[in-house]
């Protein structure tokens, strides 16, 4: 009767969860339309974000998920995604653009077919750039995943350092102009669906933000299947003990290489998408500290946490875009000179030293993570916590 009993309460939670994943999702979707009403409320409405600004919130969502499967779901520490993201602008880049202009190639492009480059149809370029990025992500994991903890936090932090150098001096490669160097590669093509190319629609970041939200929620779909997977289970084991999960017979270096190879398509699927949206992919957009700020969303919603995760992405996307700016105008307003943008990255890392004192499970913690730091200890296995928990009580029945 109990179990029965047990089971119809957390069919009645997953049934709640799911009208609350529903109503998120046709508000998101609706946006567009009650943004200017929601701009418009007394002292809320300075801090409603713009629909552009949505957009690039929505890219910087999919990429925190793409990482949170290295970080959150492997207990990989990746300080080079911004590889990932860089070689996904790029690629969109080289196939749909002008940059090989003595070339001319259309394949399904919403773009003239007059006009010299590589011009791939969007979306394709989209799945071809995370397909690349796979294989990148492959290629870096192969050598470096054999290391642990900090050694491969610092080979991943060179590898993130080596990709945007590269890219600024890859536009003489033999004489070849690869990335076109300080400059960057523009215009890229737009978006387009039938007849539709979102850049020259009036509602062109409507466009782009609704094809946002499906890209977000593709990952998030990934990332839920992957997790519920053979293969997550397995992740979990290494991100738990890596020692017992060898013994175990899950294979470290082929599982370790999938979540980094995993982590690294999103990363190129979101860069082509965030270069098609600017036009273009410039190496100015691909430094070491968004790497860093991506690390921060993931810790601060939640590491191994799905809904966490898009939490944290879009709280610190958002005051990265919009919100320390209101936040310092509002201040210059009251009389105090003090502009918050200056201080972006020490406002980051307070909150996420305030975070780690008061809550470092995260915002929306992972229930086996939680449970890992709240009743684990240091190098102490949740397994082993788990069995002297039950041989304490065991022996306090006996008693």
């Amino acid at each position: 009767m109990s179990e029965a009993l047990s089971r119809q309460v957390q069919r009645a939670r997953t049934d709640k969860s799911w009208w609350v994943a529903g109503a998120l999702i046709a508000l998101g979707l609706a946006y567009p339309f009650i943004v200017d009403p929601l701009r418009d409320l007394p002292l809320i409405g300075d801090f409603v974000p713009g629909v552009s600004s949505m957009v690039v919130m929505m890219i910087f969502t999919t990429m925190a998920l793409g990482l949170n499967v290295v970080v959150g779901y492997a207990g990989l520490l990746d300080l080079g995604y911004v590889a990932f993201y860089a070689a996904g602008a790029y690629v969109a880049g080289w196939l749909a653009s002008l940059h090989f202009e003595d070339i001319t190639f259309h394949l399904g492009s919403a773009v003239s077919g007059d006009l010299p480059g590589i011009h791939f149809n969007m979306w394709l370029v989209l799945v071809l750039a995370g397909c690349f990025t796979t294989l990148v992500g492959i290629v870096i994991g192969l050598p470096t995943l054999r290391l642990r903890g900090d050694y491969l936090a610092i080979v991943t932090l060179g590898f993130g350092e080596i990709v945007p150098q590269f890219v600024r001096n890859a536009d003489s490669v033999g004489g070849f102009d690869l990335t076109g160097g300080t400059f960057g590669i523009a215009p890229i093509d737009s978006l387009a669906i039938g007849g539709v190319v979102f850049r020259q629609e009036s509602n062109k970041d409507d466009l782009y933000y609704w094809a946002a939200i499906g890209l977000v929620l593709f990952t998030v779909f990934c990332c839920i299947r992957l997790r519920d997977s053979r293969l997550g289970r397995a992740w979990v084991a290494i991100r738990e003990d890596e020692t017992a999960a060898a013994a175990m017979g899950v294979p470290l270096m082929r599982t370790k290489t999938w979540s980094y190879a995993i982590g690294a398509f999103f990363g190129g699927v979101a860069g082509a998408f965030f270069a098609s949206y600017r036009a273009g992919a410039f190496p100015a957009d691909f430094f070491f500290q968004f790497s860093v700020f991506l690390l921060c969303m993931v810790i601060l919603g939640g590491m191994g946490s799905i809904w966490g995760v898009l939490a944290g992405a879009l709280i610190l996307s958002y005051l990265d875009r919009e919100g320390l700016s209101t936040i310092g105008s509002k201040i210059q307003e009251g009389g105090l000179d003090f502009d918050p943008t200056k201080y972006q990255f020490g406002i980051y890392g307070l909150i996420i030293v305030v975070m780690m004192l008061l809550r470092p499970t995260g915002l929306i913690p992972e229930r086996r993570h939680k449970i890992e730091l709240e009743e684990g200890v240091h190098d102490t296995p949740f397994y082993d916590v788990q069995t002297e928990g039950a041989m304490t009580d065991r022996d306090r029945s006996d008693d």
